[in-house]
């Protein structure tokens, strides 16, 4: 089976080992581009965008322009996708 072009946020966050909130918040920011389909919150990565994404972070590393750390207290309670409110599609 082909590699697909598109991934589902759940995908990406997979792919990133990260929650499904913390790969929302990358979509939000603009950090990782991503198209919506239908009006629920179908959101949807290509896979380029993904690597494009990993990449960059690479790029930065390696250039030392990764920003720090927020201190402990604005970084908020830890993203877990089965304590977040409700209203949010995942899909």
């Amino acid at each position: 089976m082909p590699t697909p072009r598109f991934l589902t946020l759940d995908d990406v966050a997979e792919i990133l080992n990260v929650s499904w909130s913390q790969a929302y918040a990358l979509v939000r920011r603009k950090e990782l581009i991503a198209i919506q389909i239908g009006g629920r919150g179908q959101w949807r990565v290509e896979t380029d965008e993904l690597e494009r994404f990993i990449a960059q972070k690479y790029a930065e590393a390696r250039a030392g322009t990764v920003p720090p750390e927020p201190p402990a207290e604005e970084q908020g309670a830890p993203d877990d996708a089965t304590s977040s409110p409700g209203g949010r599609s995942r899909g």
